[in-house]
């Protein structure tokens, strides 16, 4: 008559045991989520526009894609003005909001060697320069031989290279009948899709009408991801109805008064951001 206890405490230790094995696959659930949002938090600009702009399989941008490298120096621009590193000389009656100069603001390093390359350019550079003229000097789009100097090369290939090292991307060689070439496919799928997610959810859910309230870092993405051509694989998932909402609020961003915007709320870092949507927006 006492056989069936231990039987009983067999099977109370099974799910306890099950409870346990429960509870670890829940916390190492929630530390990898953690994990991914604390790697969508040390992406930056243009890591996440190349990010949209990449094919997840093949691992390279579309070759008939002529607008992201001047988009990713634009990135460059309003990373640094975001960090504080820049900011426009004071407005006056007389210059308009792209005639304005690049300052610097302060020159300590920012930690990604990109943008404390173009950093340093802008230090060394007198008098200073327009945003425009970054924009082209960085894509080396100058036809000013003297200006090539400033000229960023291989981003692309640098910023995979960082999404590799933070394990968004992988490393594989192609070869392309006359050529072999390093392409980068997607590794980790879960971070493209919530950097999906957030962008759509930035012109559905989480929309608001006043622009001055949005996050600046993701209206920068927005539009500069509209700028590269690459919005539309951010956008493609979405359902008819969903898509053209989005396009709709998109469009009311591209047309806003960007000289106007700047006088709502003052601020000569900001009014990077607003330089460089008015140069795309030529």
């Amino acid at each position: 008559m006492e056989e069936p206890k231990p039987r009983r405490r067999n099977v109370a230790k099974a799910e306890a045991e099950e409870k346990k094995n429960e509870v670890v696959e829940n916390h190492e659930e929630e530390h990898e989520s953690k994990d991914d949002g604390d790697k969508m938090s040390r992406l930056t600009l243009m890591e996440e526009i190349l990010l949209l702009g990449l094919k997840d399989r093949e691992g390279y941008t579309s070759f008939w894609n002529d607008c992201i490298s001047s988009g990713l120096r634009g990135c460059v621009m309003i990373e640094l003005a975001l960090r504080n590193r820049i900011e426009l000389d004071k407005a006056t009656s007389r210059r308009n909001l792209v005639s304005r100069k690049v300052i610097l603001k302060s020159d300590e390093p920012t930690g990604d060697v990109i943008l404390d390359e173009a950093l340093k350019h802008v230090k060394e550079t007198q008098p200073p320069e327009t945003v425009v003229s970054w924009i082209e000097y960085l894509s080396g789009e100058t036809w000013n031989p003297l200006k090539l100097k400033y000229q960023l090369r291989n981003v692309r290939e640098r910023l995979a290279k960082n999404l590799v090292e933070k394990g968004v991307l992988t490393t594989e060689k192609q070869n392309f009948l006359l050529f072999d070439m390093t392409t980068h496919p997607l590794q980790n799928s879960v971070m493209k899709a919530k950097l999906i997610k957030r962008v759509q959810e930035a012109v559905l859910q989480r929309w608001t009408n006043d622009v001055h309230r949005m996050d600046k870092k993701m209206l920068s993405l927005i539009v500069l991801s509209h700028a590269s051509d690459v919005l539309e694989n951010a956008f493609a998932p979405l359902n008819d109805q969903d898509y053209e909402l989005a396009m709709k609020r998109v469009r009311q961003l591209l047309e806003l008064d960007y000289e106007a915007e700047t006088k709502k709320k003052a601020n000569a870092s900001h009014d990077v951001m607003w330089a460089v949507f008015e140069a795309f927006s030529k």
